[in-house]
């Protein structure tokens, strides 16, 4: 050998590499000639070679390694051989093929992406190793599990029977034992060669994309031709929407000092919103948007863009076809009928005739019952042995003997019937239930407890030791003991001294258990019977022998109730098929307390007076070769095992020299009926067949709680006769069909039979739904029996008795098979012509899918062959449906290993899912990574599925790797419906009738009545003659945050400082008339004196939000946009904002040289102004009002003074404002309706304002319904940030705001201004809160203004109750309103948004077409009125859009008459109510704006609604915004929970948004609280939003594309 030859210099990194290969190849980790390949390469270098050499260095030439054979058993399970449970190798060739298929595909996935943190933080948690301490030894579900850091090998809660591994030979990437290895050699060295080929390109054709290599992929996958035409797709789509639409106003942002001419106006974002208040949170930094997306849709150069365009690309691949059937959209949509597909495989055979066990045949000395065999063995042969036990050495532990079980029974039946309670009331009386809870290391004093039991005629209930109070299912178990009225438990000494004690040291009662008085039944703790007394043994009967408990699919554990004549039959039965005789030697390895162990090993052996040998899976732990051991030591006849004893048992045999199996006729394989356990047992026997192991020994056999055994294959004399195989086609199967398939080796599944019908049963094959109808003999359906051996009931539930256990059978003409009923088995299968039963799978396993049937086993067997399990460990994988859209979707979660990479995991991940689709033909809807150790268990140390799947769908799994596919696996979305042709001219009707239907349209009551201000036309003149005719008349008042009056302003005092503001700005500024002045105020008086100021000087005031000093570098820009597009010439503001401006922070920001002067009025000048500037023409400009929508979009209106007025004065007459009136404002004074409330109103009514900042709320939240109840207020204004910040602020002080003298019950209206549709939940939840300080529901309402209104709804004082109505959101998507009852699915509630204002009219108008709508139909909100805006400042005069805003024309009807589009969808319903004027009420209900709302699959969505589905699915989730990029729906969660909880939101927000919106979500991100931007009104800014996530400026915790 080359690496140990002295005279060769190798160097110590090549030696130590060869060692390690040595040390794959000694574990079984490397195929020989994966060996022979890279140590070729590793010595290459040192040894040219000649065409001869052999460098091979074989397995024969290397020495055997020496070290003790326990710590290489323990070595060899480290090292990661696979678990051969699952193990085909037509499976693992298939798996490469389909793998292979994926990668001439070149499939690109987008990697998801991780904070750093969070992946540093998941690898250190998962380095904590599997948890090995359980403390009950293990039984089917439970795999060996590994110490030292090692693995823990599991089944998986969800195979029930059989569990495991399958190997793969995939060369680079697969690791084969070795023994393995030779198996195949000697039987199929062809699929060997293949399965290498396949694998040969495995390293570069992975799905993966390592993180730093986007760019690359990119290049490689996207074809630019194709991107291209996407963008001008999108462009054309933008432009459509912006030109035919038309509700976004025109970007002004663009504006620069250059002067070309351009041709349009680009759509850029502001960067800051409009800069955000103190009060408000503050805009995350995202930088300048010139290299993020524009509004046109030109992308951006970032690699989350880059990720978003890759996952576009891999979706725009075909996809599977569509089901065809849809289910109903809503109720107009007809089903489309269903086409049967003539391809699918079809059942041709004929029906199936029920097949026959043979003839039970009595024989004489069988005796009536167990309890009398146990009596004529105790006393006829005490001596003969019984039971042995093994120690974790392997040393018998002690043995019982036929006397010893015998008096011990008598003694434990005797403390039960005469020791418990008094003689008067005893505690248990007979056919009452106990319960026997033993380990699985104490076989002994479980058959003595049982066996006590049956001869004090008790009902014994055998359950899993409970190791904490919080087990997953021990709730469930405890359900079934309280269902059972059990309030005995049984127990051994040792396990009652480890069960968890209280400090006093009693036992505690565990979660959901009833409280019971445990007993030990160690013969000391015990009285001895009188000499006289002897338990009246009776014939067996029909009533109860014991109860066996099943945990069902979803959780609930049921009790089968098997009687005393059923317990007998099976015995006999077993006895007839297995052939046993008296004193034959049974090796049992299974779980003696159920299924076949207790069958076998503990009820059927006592019957025959067998010794049974009982190896404790702790022994199996240590030596996995102990039960082999055994066999040969007692020259056991008979072995009772699981294919993973076998599977241990290969790993192990090399270093056991003196094996010989020739004593064996009969090896029961308890999960012969697992179709992936053939290879285990193949597998088997070619190694031992050389020890003396005949081929006819291996019985599979099938068997479940309900119908005990199933069948079983009998052991046969002529060893000649090979069993039949079934290789079934996969593709058949999910149909329920059986076809052989021998050409496509891609996805078949090979079966074994389990024998035939057990003696004295009949059985029959139904189909899995419906009436149990008898199957076709090429059907698969589910097994059901029919013979006195079967439980009788789910012990207290008839229901579902009657379902399982008295099923009558019917032929195709609808008559009984059978006058007898039948058991269902839960087993899936079918029964060949010759009488041999093949299993398929179970129906606890099965998940329908789009109408075809897997079972969850095939898909564990092929995520099992893909890879060497070096990311996940391969018995730790659950597989499961949920239900999402109507439809079963499979979730595969595994346990991840801790030292696997991101990149590995997702690579597995991504080979997974096309392994699954190559094979199965279906879809992974998710696939889950956790970390190790973290899967909830069994009290036997499984995965407990119904936990498992619980915590996914609570979001409590913790997932350290999310993969969802939904993309692949949802066919069945609704069609997008056509657009309906709309109303034409034709259908307009004599009067206002359209289609039938009034034409929506209202309108508030007139401006008729004339106070004495109403002969003024400018609010200038108004303040002046307030200021002569109420001098002292106070008009404002601002309060601090302590609730005091910070100060407060008369008419007078208003009008003289006003006066000084005109006389400064004509002293220092020399303004021409109609110039543009900034106005830079905190929310106060100088604002408003500042506002009167620039009219008296005939200047255009321009308020502006200031900077926020914590957060100059994002407020700023805004600030500096508004300036510059306003053209204003001048800027006033106070002293500290004037220093703020001047700052190295602010300069950094904003070239501060280029702004116009700035003035600061804290020092006016003492005189006033020569003259007052009076307005030539009302229709001249009186302000600018500018702010930022929620699309980023920065948009100033021009208000002419006539606007102006009418504007106050509809709102007076609204609202009934006098000058006696008080009114308390808490609104961001800058745009809207809050500046015309804050600035405006009091100067034009003469009531007088209580201004409270909303900024003042973050330092006293309850300081707002102070105000109120202190100045004892009737009509308040607020915005629903306010709202909020009271509704969490103070909601739950409501008892303090009480004792303080809070009382809102004076309140008559609380109006919420916004430019939205209402908050429907968060009015309602402030009504309910604060109704105990008095506060009327229906005193809070909405108002709603846009650009081209400020106020178009405002609920006035002796309006109508607003009311609230409930429409399908399915039909909002397709533009028509449907109402529906309150609590229907899919409804949505809208809030009224006020009462429409006097002098404004309203119609509802198609915003394509620009028809006329009907009444309830959804349409843009058209308004005219006098106080509509002039239009947009724009820079270069864009006229068309400003006619398309401001002086719209309806395309049919009343064209003359001119219109306002506000950019807003809703509809108006006449109500039942009457107004002032004895009239009934229209109402308008906004639903939300045009340029908002998303185009998806043919339908408008309205982002509000999608975030309010995925608000509710996770308590942690505090905000959600989505928006779309590249046709693919982005939603950005913020957790207010721990980072290691980001990935468990990732499936719950796909699933909300997929069950009520139809809609896939393309990009789920998860970033932390605050980073959703949102502007002063308290709205989103989503586009701001999409910005900075498409630059990479979020910082997001996790990010997953959906595939």
């Amino acid at each position: 050998m080359a690496d140990r030859d002295p005279l060769v210099p190798i160097p110590v990194e090549v030696r130590a590499k060869l060692a390690e290969l040595e040390l794959e190849l000694s574990e079984g980790d490397i195929t020989q000639k994966g060996y022979e390949k890279k140590r070729s390469k590793l010595i290459g270098a040192f040894f040219p070679q000649g065409p001869g050499t052999d460098t091979s260095g074989g397995q024969e030439r290397r020495p055997p390694a020496t070290p003790s054979a326990a710590s290489r058993y323990h070595r060899r399970r480290l090292s990661g051989s696979r678990d051969e449970r699952y193990r085909s190798d037509i499976h693992s060739e298939a798996v490469h093929a389909a793998l292979a298929k994926h990668r001439e595909r070149k499939m690109a996935v987008p990697m998801p992406s991780k904070r750093r943190s969070l992946v540093v933080q998941n690898s250190m948690e998962a380095y904590t190793p599997p948890d090995t301490s359980s403390g009950s030894e293990g039984e089917e579900k439970e795999d060996y599990e590994e110490g030292e850091g090692g693995e823990e090998e599991d089944g998986g809660g969800n195979r029930g029977e059989g569990g495991g591994g399958m190997s793969s030979s995939l060369e680079g990437s697969m690791s084969m034992e070795h023994w393995i290895s030779r198996a195949i050699h000697a039987t199929s060295s062809a699929t060997n060669t293949n399965s290498s080929t396949a694998s040969s390109s495995s390293s570069s054709g992975n799905g993966a994309i390592p993180r730093g290599r986007l760019a690359e992929v990119l290049a490689q996958h996207v074809h630019i031709s194709a991107h291209q035409h996407h963008l001008r797709l999108h462009q054309q789509h933008q432009q459509h929407h912006k030109t035919e639409v038309s509700s976004a106003p025109p970007d002004v942002t663009s504006y620069t000092n250059n002067t070309a001419v351009v041709d349009r106006i680009q759509a850029e974002k502001t960067p800051g919103g409009d800069g955000g208040s103190p009060g408000q949170r503050q805009t995350p930094k995202y930088g300048n948007a010139e290299l993020m997306e524009t509004g046109d849709g030109v992308p951006v150069s970032s690699r989350v863009s880059a990720k978003i365009q890759q996952l576009v690309n891999t979706l725009k691949r075909p996809k599977r076809p569509p089901l065809r059937e849809f289910f109903v959209d809503d109720f107009e949509e007809l089903l489309e009928v269903q086409q049967p597909d003539p391809n699918l495989p079809k059942a041709e055979g004929a029906q199936m005739v029920p097949a026959q066990g043979e003839d039970l045949g009595v024989v004489t000395n069988w005796p009536p019952c167990l309890e009398a065999a146990l009596q004529r063995w105790g006393t006829i042969s005490p001596k003969a042995p019984c039971l042995t036990t093994m120690d974790t050495n392997g040393k018998p532990l002690y043995q019982l003997t036929y006397g010893k079980l015998w008096s011990r029974s008598v003694k434990v039946a005797y403390n039960l019937s005469h020791k418990l309670g008094t003689k008067q009331e005893p505690l248990i009386r007979p056919g009452d239930r106990v319960a026997l809870v033993f380990p699985n290391n104490d076989p002994g004093s479980f058959m003595t407890a049982f066996y006590g039991c049956l001869l004090a005629d008790v009902v014994p209930v055998p359950i899993e030791v409970p190791l904490t109070r919080k087990d997953a299912g021990s709730q469930q178990i405890g359900f079934l003991l309280g269902s059972c009225g059990i309030t005995v438990a049984l127990t051994s000494d040792l396990c009652h001294k480890g069960l968890p004690k209280s400090p006093t040291g009693e036992i505690p009662q565990f979660k959901g258990w009833p409280k019971l008085l445990w007993i030990v039944t160690e013969s000391k703790y015990l009285s001895k019977p009188p000499r006289d007394w002897f338990p009246h043994i009776r014939d067996a009967g029909h009533d109860a022998a014991y109860i066996e408990y099943k945990t069902c699919k979803d959780g609930g554990v049921l009790g089968v109730t098997v009687t005393r004549a059923a317990m007998l039959t099976h015995c006999q039965a077993l006895t007839q098929a297995c052939a046993y005789t008296e004193a034959e030697t049974l090796v049992n390895v299974l779980d003696f307390k159920k299924d076949i162990g207790l069958w076998h090993a503990v009820l059927t052996s006592v019957m025959n007076m067998m010794h049974v040998v009982s190896v404790p899976y702790a022994l199996m732990k240590v030596n996995p070769l102990s039960w082999i051991q055994k066999v040969c030591q007692f020259k056991a006849k008979v072995a009772c095992v699981k294919s993973r004893d076998m599977h241990w048992a290969l790993v192990a045999h090399r270093d056991q020299r003196d094996v010989n199996l020739a004593s064996l006729r009969m090896l029961l394989v308890a999960d012969g009926a697992n179709p992936w356990s053939i290879s285990s047992c193949d597998a088997f026997l070619n190694v031992f067949h050389t020890k003396g192991l005949k081929s006819d020994v291996i019985c599979p056999c099938a068997g479940s709680p309900e119908a005990l055994t199933v069948a079983i294959r009998r052991p046969v004399e002529d060893g000649s006769v090979i069993p039949p195989r079934g290789v079934l086609s996969m593709h058949s199967l999910s149909h329920g069909v059986v076809r052989l398939d021998s050409e496509e080796k891609l996805s078949v599944l090979t079966v074994q039979d389990v024998g035939y019908v057990m003696p004295g049963a009949v059985m029959c094959v139904v189909k899995m739904d419906g009436v149990p109808q008898l199957c076709k003999t090429d059907e698969v359906g589910e097994l059901c029996v029919c013979t006195v051996a079967t439980g009788t009931s789910y012990y207290g539930l008839s229901g579902m008795t009657k379902n399982t256990f008295e099923v009558v059978p019917v032929n195709s003409e609808g008559a009984a098979v059978s006058e007898f009923p039948f058991t269902r088995t839960g087993l899936l299968g079918f029964v060949s012509v010759s009488g041999l039963v093949f299993v398929a799978g179970k129906m606890d396993g099965l998940m329908v899918v789009g109408g075809r049937h897997h079972n969850a086993d095939d898909i564990v067997a092929t995520a099992l062959a893909v890879e060497p399990m070096k990311f996940v460990y391969r018995g730790r994988i659950a597989v499961f449906p949920i239900e999402v859209l109507h439809d079963e979707r499979i979730v595969v979660v595994a346990e991840q290993r801790p030292d696997s990479t991101e990149e590995d995991s997702f690579q597995w991940m991504s080979r997974v899912l096309q392994a699954i689709d190559g094979i199965h033909q279906v879809g992974v809807y998710c696939l889950v990574l956790v970390p190790s150790n973290t899967l909830p268990k069994t009290p036997l140390g499984g995965i407990h599925l119904c936990e498992t799947k619980q915590h996914f769908l609570d979001g409590a799994l913790h997932p350290c790797n999310v993969l969802m596919c939904p993309h692949t696996c949802v066919t069945n979305l609704p069609k997008p419906r056509q657009k309906q042709p709309e109303i034409g001219p034709a259908s307009v009707m004599v009067g206002n009738l359209v289609s039938g239907k009034r034409i929506a349209q209202a309108s508030g009551r007139d401006l008729t009545q004339v106070e004495d201000n109403d002969q003024f036309l400018f609010l200038s003149e108004v303040l002046q003659w307030r200021a002569q005719s109420t001098p002292e008349h106070v008009l404002y008042t601002l309060l601090n945050s302590r609730g005091t009056t910070a100060s407060s302003v008369t008419c007078s005092q208003l009008h003289k400082r006003a006066e000084k503001v005109a006389a400064m700005l004509a002293e220092r500024s020399h303004l021409q008339d109609g110039d543009h002045v900034a106005l830079l105020y905190p929310p106060g008086m100088e604002l408003i004196v500042s506002f009167y100021g620039c009219l008296y000087a005939g200047c255009v005031p321009v308020t502006v939000r200031p900077p926020h000093p914590h957060n100059i570098s994002t407020t700023l820009p805004t600030v500096n946009m508004i300036v510059e597009v306003s053209r204003s010439v001048c800027v006033l503001t106070t002293q500290v904002i004037s220093k703020l401006l001047r700052s190295k922070e602010a300069s950094a920001t904003v070239d501060m040289r280029t702004w116009p002067p700035v003035l600061d009025t804290d020092d006016l000048p003492k005189r006033k102004a020569p003259v007052l500037y009076k307005p030539s023409n009302p229709d001249t400009l009186a302000y600018l009002d500018f702010s930022v929508s929620t699309t980023g979009m920065l948009a100033g209106v021009k208000m002419s003074h006539a606007a102006t007025s009418a504007l106050c004065r509809s709102v007076k007459l609204q609202c009934e404002l006098y000058p006696s009136r008080e009114v308390a404002i808490c609104l961001d004074p800058y745009c809207g309706l809050g500046f015309v409330l804050w600035c405006l109103c009091s100067v034009y009514s003469g009531h007088q304002s209580i201004l409270i900042p909303p900024c003042e709320l973050e330092a006293n939240a309850s300081l707002w319904l102070w105000a109120i109840s202190h100045h004892k207020v009737r009509d308040t204004f607020c915005s629903y940030s306010v709202m909020e910040i009271s509704t969490k602020g103070v909601g739950l002080q409501t008892d303090t705001l009480k004792s303080r003298g809070v009382d809102l019950s004076r309140v008559r209206t609380c109006v919420v201004v916004a430019e939205e549709r209402p908050r429907t939940s968060l009015t309602q939840s402030f009504s309910k809160l604060f109704r105990d300080l008095g506060l009327h529901s229906r005193a809070v309402s909405t108002a709603f203004g846009c650009r081209v209104n400020m106020a178009v709804c405002l609920q006035g004082t002796s309006s109508p109750d607003p009311t609230t109505v409930f429409v399908d959101m399915r039909a909002l998507r397709h533009d028509r309103v449907r109402l529906v009852e309150r609590g229907s699915p899919h409804s949505l509630p809208l809030m009224e948004s006020g009462k429409i204002l006097p002098g404004v009219r309203i119609i509802i108008a198609n915003p394509e077409t620009k028809g006329p709508m009907g009444e309830s139909h959804l349409g843009e909100i058209w308004v005219q009125s006098g106080h509509n805006s002039s239009g947009y400042l724009s820079v270069y005069g864009d006229e068309a859009l400003r006619s398309d805003h401001f002086t719209s024309r309806l395309s049919f009807g009343d064209t003359h008459s001119v219109w306002a589009r506000t950019g807003y969808l809703g509809f108006l319903r006449r109500t039942q109510l009457t107004d002032a004027n004895g009239e009934r009420h229209d109402a308008l209900y906004v639903v939300g704006a045009l340029e908002e709302a998303m185009e998806l699959r043919g339908m408008r969505y309205h982002p509000v609604d999608i975030e309010t589905s995925v608000i509710r699915t996770h308590k942690s989730i505090t905000e959600c915004a989505v928006f779309t990029w590249s046709n693919l729906l982005v939603a950005v969660v913020e957790l207010a929970a721990s980072e290691r909880e980001a990935l468990d939101v990732v499936p719950l927000v796909t699933n909300a948004v997929l069950e009520e919106h139809y809609l896939i979500v393309g990009v789920v991100v998860v970033a932390d609280a605050g980073v959703i931007p949102i502007n002063s009104r308290g709205q989103k800014q989503r586009m701001h939003l999409r910005d900075g996530f498409l630059a990479d400026q979020l910082d997001p915790v996790y990010v997953a594309y959906n595939m």
